[in-house]
């Protein structure tokens, strides 16, 4: 199977040049501002894409995921895409999980402080996972700043990686920590579309399963 992977494209989702492939992963932010009209406009594209299997997760700019209610967000997901939020699915044998929890940022959605709080949602995650999906990075690991040059991810997913070994750890948030890093364990993918200047300079990342 092959995957695409993507994230962080903050409404500029029509300028990108797909390779083709059997499932296609994004990993947060499709909005701006998170208003209903930018997600609804990424679902219509997505929904159009011509991959059999459309996974994503919402992230810190996607308010609209936050503020609504779980039956409203159903309403407006299309029949052929997988939203997903503190759940998993089982695609042909790979079990995927998807959250857009990340550590506290300027008072962004789905922000949550480190330590306990974040930790009510790592401890969902399930053993024998496959692929996970998260909005942010794990410790250490693609998630280095331009501005300050200092890691900005969540330790306490890393541990829980650590703990889980998820064959597959797809993320984005941080725009200028594109990239793949290879762990005995697990291969870590930050697939942010945009750099730190939010322009559409990444390639999507494509991955043989």
């Amino acid at each position: 199977m092959k995957l695409i992977c993507i994230s962080d494209t903050h409404g500029k989702h029509k300028d990108l040049i797909l390779p083709k492939g059997d499932m296609i992963i994004h990993a947060g932010d499709v909005s701006s501002r998170g208003s209903e009209f930018e997600i609804k406009t990424f679902l219509n594209w997505f929904s159009s894409l011509d991959f059999k299997y459309k996974i994503f997760i919402a992230g810190n700019h996607d308010f609209y995921f936050e503020n609504k209610t779980k039956r409203s967000i159903k309403e407006i997901i299309p029949e052929n895409v997988i939203y997903l939020n503190d759940s998993s699915i089982n695609i042909e044998g790979l079990n995927i999980w998807g959250s857009p929890i990340q550590p506290e940022f300027f008072n962004w959605a789905f922000n949550r402080q480190r330590g306990e709080e974040i930790l009510l949602h790592w401890n969902l995650i399930p053993n024998n996972i496959d692929i996970l999906i998260t909005h942010g990075p794990p410790l250490g690991i693609l998630d280095r700043t331009i501005r300050d040059g200092i890691s900005v991810g969540c330790e306490d997913l890393l541990n829980i990686i650590k703990a889980k070994k998820p064959k597959y750890h797809i993320f984005g948030h941080i725009h200028e920590a594109y990239g793949i890093v290879v762990k005995p364990e697990t291969t870590f993918i930050n697939a942010s579309v945009l750099n730190e200047r939010y322009l559409l300079v990444n390639k999507p990342i494509t991955i043989n399963l």
